[in-house]
């Protein structure tokens, strides 16, 4: 029974022992929450807007889900936290909800969502985000650093602008100056320059307090009255939150799938911010534990009355930026933000919001990565269209629908990839057992066999292009075509249609198609089609742990083929 115990407790204190902060990191990393926490107030708040509740909702998230994601996660610099992303598929979920039903509503589906990811993570469904593109993924979050950029104009510039997305306001700003405070301009640029200035200087750890502290105190001073505040956002409520569970008499099917949608958005994203944000350690993260981990997030918000929260792009800049050197550094910013709610509401709010504006810009820019962009647009037409289109789809479109076309736009591209990819070449036997490689010929030469060797994937529209590249049996003799799939098993019915179709046109001239290399779940798919028939057009040689040894024999037995039926020939 104690031998047991002492089994059980292995993972925990292996978790235990991963989590414990560094003292070498601890002040670094204490430091860098206070400016993600500051920061998530009116980032919290703006997310909560969206949805169509109370701002206060996004103030519960942001303390809890970094706290428990950031306990959970295997990218250490990612921030768990309230998304536009998020933000926007929970408020299209709820939109036929009642106002007064929402708040509990948005608990449920924040739940909901937790649980959906923590059993992705369990099923090892992180794989599945190789199929992003890092072309698309590199363009979506260019897309949405831009976006935080010119998002945060008008902020800096202390005006409001109209337009129903970030470049439309960063344009409105521009064509009409004579709005823009100048009082809240000289304090965000003011921020800008401190955060410049610093660094690349021993400071550069704090140099985000400095950059909100400075202007802040500056403005305080003047007694400038124009300059937004972070208390002008919303009324930041003292106190933290008690934990609440969900009234299942809400749950619908539109709030399960609403739910569904923000997984999905939220994972995708997710993905794209740790590969952003890689460990200063050198390990890799892992995509499984990163999907457990923002679950587990949703799960702690949800329970304290928050909303859905996903991996941050700007507020990932942010925690890099100020210096967080640890996982500590966004578990330290869901701490401080408990304190802000428990304590310093009042002076949380007078801070000046051209200064987070500010902040956020330099973030922003910071996670761009001009140097990686051009590289991948010098990477060919596939690429230029994959991240050009999945960035202007991002600027102009609603981030959801940004991820949609970008998760579609890498299954086509690497379908397409996959089939353009594919190629036939012909292998001729040399002394000592060795084959030498040519391309294939057009047509097949009668009364002889002729080996075929396939690279590329054999699903979908590769096995129609396999159909389409291999040589012709029209016009020859009694022809003979060994084709090599050793490896394959990723095959379907469009690749039993084409070796169907194929064997066919052989048939009919008087020739054999023969399979060599076959592998147990190829040949069990053959023999549910009735291609394994040996007396049919198909003969199958399996493989064996000898490579090329099936593929030997197939090719003497369709010598021997061709020399019978050569003997057999009228003209003989």
């Amino acid at each position: 029974m104690s031998g047991g115990h002492r089994v059980s407790a292995r993972p925990v204190r292996r978790w235990l022992r991963s989590i414990r902060p560094e003292r070498r990191n601890l002040r670094a990393d204490v430091i860098a929450g206070l400016p993600g926490a500051i920061s998530s107030v009116p980032n919290g708040m703006a997310s909560a807007a969206l949805i169509g509740v109370n701002p206060i909702h996004g103030l519960y998230a942001s303390f809890a889900a970094p706290v428990a994601g950031g306990l959970a996660m295997s990218s250490q610099l990612m921030m768990i936290t309230t998304t536009t992303a998020a933000a926007l598929a929970a408020g299209s979920a709820l939109e036929g909800v009642d106002a007064a039903d929402r708040p509990q509503a948005l608990l449920l589906l924040t739940i909901i969502a937790g649980v959906v990811m923590i059993a992705a993570g369990i099923a090892r469904l992180g794989r599945y985000t190789r199929f992003v593109s890092h072309s698309v993924m590199s363009g979506f979050l260019a897309g949405v650093s831009v976006n935080i950029l010119l998002g945060q104009l008008p902020g800096l510039a202390g005006v409001t602008a109209a337009g129903e997305f970030p470049l439309a306001q960063a344009v409105d700003v521009i064509l009409h100056p004579g709005r823009i405070d100048l009082a809240s301009l000289l304090a965000g640029l003011a921020a800008l320059g401190i955060l410049l200035g610093l660094s690349r200087t021993r400071l550069s750890s704090v140099s985000a307090l400095v950059a909100l502290a400075v202007p802040t105190a500056g403005v305080a001073i003047a007694g400038s009255g124009q300059v937004a505040l972070v208390e002008d956002a919303g009324q930041i409520p003292a106190g933290i939150p008690l934990p609440q569970l969900p009234d299942l008499s809400l749950l619908s099917l539109p709030l399960v799938t609403g739910a569904l949608a923000v997984v999905a958005i939220v994972l995708v994203q997710g993905s794209g911010v740790a590969e952003a944000a890689p460990n200063r350690d050198g390990t890799a993260s892992n995509p499984n534990q990163d999907f457990v981990a923002q679950g587990i997030g949703n799960l702690a918000a949800g329970f304290f009355r928050g909303q859905p929260v996903g991996g941050s792009v700007g507020q990932t800049a942010l925690n890099q930026a100020v210096g967080a050197r640890s996982r500590w550094g966004a578990i330290f910013s869901g701490l401080w933000m408990i304190v802000i709610l428990a304590a310093l509401s009042g002076v949380i709010g007078l801070v000046a919001m051209p200064t987070l504006a500010a902040v956020l810009i330099y973030a922003s820019a910071g996670s761009l990565k001009p140097h990686e962009l051009m590289m991948i647009l010098r990477t060919g037409p596939t690429s230029q269209i994959a991240i050009i289109t999945t960035f202007c789809a991002t600027l102009f479109l609603p981030v959801s629908t940004a991820v949609g076309i970008g998760v579609a736009l890498s299954l086509l591209l690497q379908l397409n990839q996959e089939a353009m990819d594919l190629k036939v070449v012909q292998l001729t036997p040399v002394d000592g057992g060795r084959w030498t490689e040519q391309p294939p010929p057009k047509t097949l030469p009668s009364h002889q066999a002729t080996v075929l060797d396939v690279y590329g994937s054999l699903l979908y529209a590769g096995a129609r292009t396999l159909g389409v590249k291999l040589p012709d049996p029209a016009g020859s003799d009694a022809p003979t075509v060994v084709l090599r799939v050793r490896g394959r098993t990723a095959v379907g019915a469009t690749f039993v249609k084409v070796v169907a179709g194929y064997a066919a046109a052989l048939d009919a001239v008087g020739g054999r198609l023969y399979l060599s290399g076959v592998g147990p779940e190829l040949a069990e798919l053959l023999r549910r089609t009735d291609l394994m028939d040996v007396s049919g057009p198909v003969a199958v040689f399996q493989a064996t742990e000898l490579v090329g040894e099936s593929t030997e024999q197939a090719l003497r037995e369709a010598d021997a083929w061709a020399v019978q039926h050569r003997r057999k020939s009228p003209d003989e």
